[in-house]
This record gives structure tokens, C-alpha cells and sequence, in this order.
């Protein structure tokens, strides 16, 4: 349960890594990697973390919250 949650801490922070470099070559302009490359990593970083979650959840590792009512 604990390692789920690392690597979903984990990929978080690749996303906001990958988000700042994109940016950088956004205001730079002039780098040799285009943008795309960072947008895209972010992307498959999310589908990632979906990804797990719903396989998480199915196998009982992690349980959400129970409901309100």
C-alpha cells in the first residue's frame, strides 16, 4: 500500500518537473527539444496514475473513502 503511494507521489512531481520544463522552452524559445516532448511525458505520467489507481482499487490495495451517507 505504501509503495502505491510512493510511486503515485512519485509521478506527481515528474508531471510538475516535465510542466516547468515545458514552460522554460516556451519562454526560451531557442532550445533544441521542442515542447511537445514535455506535454507528452506529462500525459503518459497521467494515464499512469490512472492507470494504477483503477488497478489499486480493483485488487483491494488502496479502498477510497467510504460514502457520505
Amino acid at each position: 500500500m505504501l509503495a502505491v503511494k510512493i510511486i503515485i507521489g512519485a509521478l506527481l512531481l515528474f508531471m510538475i518537473f516535465n510542466l516547468f520544463r515545458a514552460m522554460r522552452v516556451m519562454l526560451k524559445g531557442g532550445e533544441h527539444e521542442p515542447m511537445s516532448k514535455f506535454i507528452g511525458r506529462r500525459v503518459i505520467a497521467s494515464v499512469v496514475i490512472v492507470v494504477l489507481i483503477l488497478i489499486a482499487v480493483a485488487t483491494g490495495v488502496i479502498t477510497p473513502n467510504p460514502r457520505p451517507y
